[in-house]
């Protein structure tokens, strides 16, 4: 709680700043792949998010820096946002690539190792990786080297993933990236120590909310764009979110053994308009929100079918922003 408690002083000396404490992270997967709705984004749905970004009074700033800030518990300007893509399609090279260039718009790629190997027409290679990093405009994330569905394998599976993963970047790249995506968004306690022990500095989820202060940096929010939720309304919507800013998270494990779970997370500070908050769950829509104090509890009716279920928490702010908290869990 000490970086809270010192969060909490700075706001005393600052007063209110919306988002000082927190960034958005969007991911983007492909570009312009009518093959893939869910994973895909139009190319004039790309044109209206840069179009905003260059516009709307946003700060965009290279992922790395935006981490090292939040862990350091520095403020950042008001409204920034990350930009990320996974996977390294080869619509990125194709398709965004020229366009994000063009816009001066810093990003992560997030690489998997064995795809990039494999080569073909469906990714991008390792040259072309290359020719990005060179620009100043993009650095390398990792998503390990077979994008397995971490918390379902051992913890020897995941180091070995990672290991693999670390020396085809050393191959190819000449160092180790310091950020990581967990594969799918699926993240365990049990494979967060392996990320760690491999050198990770902080590891990205796919649950929707801004980056805060607060946040376990190994399981950081992105909000997730594709064709239904690429429309620039959603888009401007997500990145003008600030945080709700949760701490204490009951289970902290997000790969559950009580299904549905006993969900709850704590307050770090007055939040106005508490009496608001709605909390919907991906399997159920609408649940319990009990707001006991500093503490909120979640009540699910319904277990979250096996795979990957989702939590959204919000408030709406009297200058028309919204506070947001997500999480994911991972049903065996």
């Amino acid at each position: 709680m000490g970086k809270i408690a010192a969060l909490l002083g700075w706001l005393a000396l600052t007063g209110p700043a919306w988002a000082a404490d927190s960034a958005v992270v969007f991911m983007y997967h492909r570009f312009d792949d009518q093959r893939f709705p869910t994973a895909n984004t139009r190319l004039d749905q790309l044109d209206a998010h840069i179009a905003e970004l260059k516009t709307g009074g946003y700060t965009v700033w290279p992922l790395p820096r935006i981490v090292e800030t939040l862990k350091a518990g520095r403020p950042l300007p008001d409204k920034t946002v990350g930009l990320s893509i996974d996977d390294a399609w080869s619509t990125v090279y194709r398709n965004a690539w020229p366009k994000l260039k063009a816009a001066g718009l810093p990003f992560t790629l997030f690489v998997v190792t064995d795809e990039t190997d494999r080569g073909g027409a469906e990714y991008m290679s390792w040259e072309q990786i290359r020719e990005m990093v060179q620009s100043g405009l993009v650095t390398i994330g990792s998503q390990g080297a077979g994008h397995p569905h971490m918390p379902l394998i051992s913890q020897a599976s995941v180091a070995d993933d990672l290991a693999r993963a670390a020396d085809r970047f050393k191959a190819e790249l000449g160092s180790v990236p310091k950020l990581f995506a967990w594969p799918f968004g699926e993240m365990s306690r049990e494979a967060e120590r392996e990320v760690r022990a491999a050198g990770y500095e902080a590891a990205f989820g796919q649950h929707s909310g801004p980056a805060w202060f607060g946040t376990d940096p190994y399981f950081l929010p992105r909000f997730a764009l594709n064709e239904t939720y690429g429309e620039i309304e959603r888009f401007r919507l997500a990145a003008r979110t600030i945080a709700l800013p949760a701490v204490d998270v009951t289970p902290s494990d997000p790969k559950l053994t009580v299904n549905p779970p006993l969900f709850g997370f704590t307050l770090a500070q007055d939040v106005p308009g508490i009496e608001l908050l709605a909390c919907y769950a991906s399997h159920e829509g609408k649940v319990l929100a009990e707001v006991l104090g500093p503490r909120v509890e979640v009540r699910m009716q319904k277990a979250i079918p096996q795979g990957r279920g989702r939590l959204n928490c919000t408030i709406p702010t009297l200058d028309g922003r919204w506070r947001w908290f997500g999480w994911q869990f991972t049903v065996n």
